[in-house]
């Protein structure tokens, strides 16, 4: 099979990690399943082998796959998850802390959805979805760099807030009130895009909260929220 290349808009590499990704999401690979090599790959997606060896680099570092030297690739085996069940808006967070918040938008559009953001927000290959990317401040300092897609169907008036004033933490507790969220959390390390616009090395760790959220029975959104390992702590206090 190969990829229909210039029909998406995406880097080719990041629609290599979207094929990947969906035959992950829909069970084709299970865990410690071994993935085609780099020249499979290339021979049967049709892109080159740089390309495919930077999906499978990223991917590895987001923690969805392994490599061993000689052996391959294979699927990560899921890892320990622990609960964090607060969220909060991250400016009250900062300002709670006596410091100074702001952010920065670098997109705010509405897109066709592919196979892994429709799977994520469960809906239809090809609907039309929301997709913002922001970068979070304290004190001046990134603190947060937030991938976010939204179901237009929970959040209609999304594309014309103004961020820069409010969240959309805000917005969309206003909107969508929060019914269900999931929580997964792991150590990553960041790809060069994501370590430029953290001010951060590409070897420097970093926590990603991916979360996806509902608002009675309909998908809200689907986030990505990677940071700086050094800058940022999640906690939490239970009781029973």
């Amino acid at each position: 099979m190969t990829l229909p290349q210039g029909q998406n808009n995406a880097p080719a590499y990041q629609q290599v990690k979207d094929h990947i990704l969906d035959r992950l999401l829909k069970g084709d690979w299970p865990e410690g399943a071994r993935v085609p090599s780099e020249n499979e790959l290339t021979r049967s997606l049709g892109f080159s082998r740089m390309t495919v060896n930077r999906a499978l680099r990223e991917l590895t570092a987001e923690g969805w796959l392994t490599r061993t030297q000689g052996a391959g690739t294979f699927v990560a085996e899921s890892r320990p998850q622990s609960a964090v069940l607060e969220i909060r808006n991250i400016a009250d967070e900062i300002r709670e802390r006596g410091h100074h918040y702001s952010s920065e938008i670098y997109f705010l559009r509405a897109e066709t959805a592919g196979s892994v953001e429709a799977g994520l927000l469960g809906l239809e290959e090809g609907t039309e979805i929301f997709h913002s990317l922001i970068l979070h401040f304290e004190n001046e300092q990134p603190v947060q760099l937030e991938d976010r897609f939204v179901n237009p169907a929970a959040a209609p008036d999304y594309l014309s807030q103004n961020f820069r004033s409010i969240t959309p933490y805000e917005y969309l507790m206003k909107a969508a009130p929060l019914s269900e969220a999931e929580h997964v959390i792991q150590a990553i390390q960041p790809d060069p895009e994501t370590a430029r616009l953290l001010s951060i090395s590409p070897q420097a760790p970093c926590l990603l909260l991916k979360r996806r959220t509902w608002s009675g029975d309909k998908s809200v959104t689907y986030a990505r929220l990677v940071h700086p390992g050094d800058r940022f702590q999640l906690w939490g206090r239970f009781s029973s």
